[in-house]
Protein backbone atom coordinates (compact mmCIF):
# COMPACT_ATOMS: atom_id res chain seq x y z
CA UNK A 1 0.00 0.00 0.00
CA UNK A 2 1.44 3.01 -0.89
CA UNK A 3 0.38 6.51 1.18
CA UNK A 4 -0.29 10.12 -0.50
CA UNK A 5 2.23 12.29 0.87
CA UNK A 6 1.49 16.27 -0.40
CA UNK A 7 4.46 18.41 -0.33
CA UNK A 8 3.97 21.58 0.42
CA UNK A 9 5.12 24.04 -1.76
CA UNK A 10 5.86 27.52 -0.32
CA UNK A 11 5.68 29.90 -2.91
CA UNK A 12 8.36 32.63 -2.44
CA UNK A 13 5.94 35.87 -3.51
CA UNK A 14 3.60 34.52 -0.63
CA UNK A 15 6.59 34.21 1.81
CA UNK A 16 7.57 37.93 1.14
CA UNK A 17 3.94 39.05 1.20
CA UNK A 18 2.96 37.19 4.83
CA UNK A 19 6.47 39.00 6.17
CA UNK A 20 5.25 42.56 4.71
CA UNK A 21 1.66 42.40 6.68
CA UNK A 22 3.60 40.98 9.94
CA UNK A 23 5.77 44.12 9.10
CA UNK A 24 3.16 46.60 8.51
CA UNK A 25 1.25 45.03 11.60
CA UNK A 26 4.35 45.50 14.01
CA UNK A 27 4.92 48.96 12.93
CA UNK A 28 1.10 49.92 13.17
CA UNK A 29 1.67 48.63 17.25
CA UNK A 30 4.42 49.44 17.97
CA UNK A 31 4.91 52.93 16.68
CA UNK A 32 1.87 55.06 18.60
CA UNK A 33 3.53 53.27 21.55
CA UNK A 34 6.70 55.01 20.90
CA UNK A 35 4.98 58.16 19.97
CA UNK A 36 3.84 57.77 23.36
CA UNK A 37 6.41 57.62 25.12
CA UNK A 38 8.20 60.68 23.08
CA UNK A 39 5.57 62.96 23.81
CA UNK A 40 6.55 61.95 27.53
CA UNK A 41 10.28 62.32 27.36
CA UNK A 42 10.33 65.51 25.25
CA UNK A 43 7.41 67.62 26.92
CA UNK A 44 5.82 67.47 23.80
CA UNK A 45 2.05 67.94 23.56
CA UNK A 46 -0.43 68.87 19.86
CA UNK A 47 -0.72 72.60 19.28
CA UNK A 48 -2.58 74.92 20.68
CA UNK A 49 -3.50 75.98 24.07
CA UNK A 50 -3.84 73.16 26.82
CA UNK A 51 -5.91 73.60 30.11
CA UNK A 52 -4.76 71.16 31.86
CA UNK A 53 -1.37 71.01 34.02
CA UNK A 54 1.42 68.34 32.60
CA UNK A 55 2.87 66.29 35.20
CA UNK A 56 6.09 67.13 36.29
CA UNK A 57 8.10 65.47 36.62
CA UNK A 58 6.53 62.40 34.59
CA UNK A 59 5.27 59.79 37.12
CA UNK A 60 4.86 56.34 35.37
CA UNK A 61 2.90 53.67 37.24
CA UNK A 62 3.96 50.73 34.87
CA UNK A 63 5.83 49.47 38.00
CA UNK A 64 3.05 49.20 39.86
CA UNK A 65 0.89 46.21 40.68
CA UNK A 66 -1.55 44.96 43.31
CA UNK A 67 -4.64 47.30 42.21
CA UNK A 68 -8.12 45.78 43.81
CA UNK A 69 -11.42 46.79 42.69
CA UNK A 70 -14.08 47.61 44.72
CA UNK A 71 -15.61 44.20 43.55
CA UNK A 72 -12.24 42.75 44.68
CA UNK A 73 -11.15 42.27 41.65
CA UNK A 74 -7.33 42.47 40.59
CA UNK A 75 -6.50 44.78 38.51
CA UNK A 76 -2.53 44.51 37.76
CA UNK A 77 -2.71 46.73 34.96
CA UNK A 78 -6.08 48.81 34.82
CA UNK A 79 -4.63 51.21 32.56
CA UNK A 80 -3.63 48.98 29.51
CA UNK A 81 -4.74 49.34 26.17
CA UNK A 82 -6.81 52.36 27.10
CA UNK A 83 -6.62 56.17 27.70
CA UNK A 84 -7.74 56.82 31.45
CA UNK A 85 -9.70 59.64 32.74
CA UNK A 86 -9.16 59.22 36.64
CA UNK A 87 -10.37 60.62 39.75
CA UNK A 88 -8.47 60.79 42.91
CA UNK A 89 -10.52 61.43 46.02
CA UNK A 90 -10.00 60.25 49.61
CA UNK A 91 -13.87 60.09 49.65
CA UNK A 92 -16.48 60.84 47.25
CA UNK A 93 -18.56 63.72 48.36
CA UNK A 94 -20.74 66.13 46.72
CA UNK A 95 -18.14 67.43 44.88
CA UNK A 96 -16.66 64.32 43.65
CA UNK A 97 -19.56 62.89 42.34
CA UNK A 98 -20.72 66.35 40.21
CA UNK A 99 -16.92 65.27 38.94
CA UNK A 100 -17.98 61.69 38.05
CA UNK A 101 -21.22 63.06 36.18
CA UNK A 102 -18.70 65.18 34.04
CA UNK A 103 -16.42 62.46 33.01
CA UNK A 104 -19.63 61.13 32.15
CA UNK A 105 -20.83 63.13 29.94
CA UNK A 106 -17.27 64.32 28.34
CA UNK A 107 -17.14 60.03 27.57
CA UNK A 108 -20.51 59.89 26.03
CA UNK A 109 -19.63 62.67 23.90
CA UNK A 110 -16.34 61.08 22.40
CA UNK A 111 -19.19 58.52 20.50
CA UNK A 112 -16.72 56.64 17.80
CA UNK A 113 -13.34 57.16 20.13
CA UNK A 114 -15.40 55.86 23.30
CA UNK A 115 -14.01 52.39 22.84
CA UNK A 116 -10.54 53.54 23.72
CA UNK A 117 -10.84 55.49 26.91
CA UNK A 118 -11.97 54.29 30.18
CA UNK A 119 -12.84 56.09 33.43
CA UNK A 120 -11.62 55.22 37.01
CA UNK A 121 -12.04 56.49 40.30
CA UNK A 122 -9.34 56.01 42.53
CA UNK A 123 -10.38 56.65 46.21
CA UNK A 124 -10.06 55.23 50.32
CA UNK A 125 -13.67 55.03 50.31
CA UNK A 126 -15.00 51.64 51.47
CA UNK A 127 -18.33 52.03 50.44
CA UNK A 128 -19.07 52.33 47.46
CA UNK A 129 -22.95 51.08 46.71
CA UNK A 130 -24.17 54.28 45.71
CA UNK A 131 -21.51 55.59 43.22
CA UNK A 132 -21.95 52.00 41.97
CA UNK A 133 -25.63 52.19 41.60
CA UNK A 134 -25.28 55.75 39.44
CA UNK A 135 -22.27 54.97 37.58
CA UNK A 136 -22.38 50.85 37.24
CA UNK A 137 -19.96 50.83 34.01
CA UNK A 138 -17.40 52.98 36.32
CA UNK A 139 -13.71 51.44 37.48
CA UNK A 140 -13.57 51.75 41.18
CA UNK A 141 -10.40 51.12 42.79
CA UNK A 142 -10.48 51.05 46.67
CA UNK A 143 -8.77 47.55 47.50
CA UNK A 144 -5.16 48.44 48.76
CA UNK A 145 -5.43 52.06 51.04
CA UNK A 146 -2.08 52.30 50.84
CA UNK A 147 -1.15 51.47 47.64
CA UNK A 148 -3.82 54.44 46.98
CA UNK A 149 -1.67 56.93 49.79
CA UNK A 150 1.05 56.24 47.73
CA UNK A 151 0.12 57.34 44.59
CA UNK A 152 -1.26 60.48 46.44
CA UNK A 153 2.65 60.95 47.64
CA UNK A 154 3.44 60.27 43.84
CA UNK A 155 1.68 62.83 41.89
CA UNK A 156 1.46 65.67 44.85
CA UNK A 157 5.23 66.39 44.24
CA UNK A 158 5.32 68.05 47.85
CA UNK A 159 2.56 70.45 47.23
CA UNK A 160 -1.41 69.64 48.19
CA UNK A 161 -2.04 66.05 49.09
CA UNK A 162 -3.97 64.55 46.11
CA UNK A 163 -6.14 62.83 48.05
CA UNK A 164 -8.06 65.81 48.84
CA UNK A 165 -7.41 67.49 45.86
CA UNK A 166 -9.92 65.81 43.88
CA UNK A 167 -7.90 66.39 40.34
CA UNK A 168 -9.08 64.50 37.21
CA UNK A 169 -5.84 62.89 35.41
CA UNK A 170 -4.92 61.43 32.31
CA UNK A 171 -2.86 57.98 32.32
CA UNK A 172 -2.20 56.86 28.70
CA UNK A 173 -1.98 53.01 28.05
CA UNK A 174 2.14 52.89 29.29
CA UNK A 175 0.49 53.98 32.62
CA UNK A 176 2.14 57.04 32.05
CA UNK A 177 0.18 60.12 34.23
CA UNK A 178 0.22 62.97 31.54
CA UNK A 179 -1.85 65.83 32.78
CA UNK A 180 -3.78 67.15 35.59
CA UNK A 181 -6.74 69.15 36.07
CA UNK A 182 -8.26 71.00 39.23
CA UNK A 183 -11.84 70.89 40.12
CA UNK A 184 -11.84 74.52 38.68
CA UNK A 185 -11.35 73.32 35.38
CA UNK A 186 -14.60 72.98 33.56
CA UNK A 187 -15.29 69.56 31.66
CA UNK A 188 -15.79 71.05 28.38
CA UNK A 189 -11.94 72.18 27.87
CA UNK A 190 -11.15 68.60 29.79
CA UNK A 191 -13.08 66.89 26.64
CA UNK A 192 -10.43 69.54 24.39
CA UNK A 193 -7.29 68.19 25.47
CA UNK A 194 -8.43 64.95 25.49
CA UNK A 195 -9.90 64.84 21.91
CA UNK A 196 -6.53 66.21 20.91
CA UNK A 197 -4.50 63.79 22.45
CA UNK A 198 -6.92 61.00 21.08
CA UNK A 199 -5.80 62.75 17.40
CA UNK A 200 -2.23 62.93 17.96
CA UNK A 201 -2.10 59.05 19.23
CA UNK A 202 -3.57 55.77 17.80
CA UNK A 203 -2.06 54.43 20.92
CA UNK A 204 -5.80 53.16 23.01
Amino acid sequence: MHENVTEIVVNPAQQRKGRMVFLLLAVFFTVPLLVVVAMIKFDWRPTGKSYGELIQPPVSIMHTSHWVSDQQQALPAFWQDKWNMVLIARDCDAVCMQRLYDLRQIYVSLYKDMIRVQRVLITQQSDTTAIRARYPDLLIINGQPEQIVDLGRMLSNGGQNTLDAQRVYFIDPLGNVMMQYAPAIEAKWIRKDLVKLLKASWAG
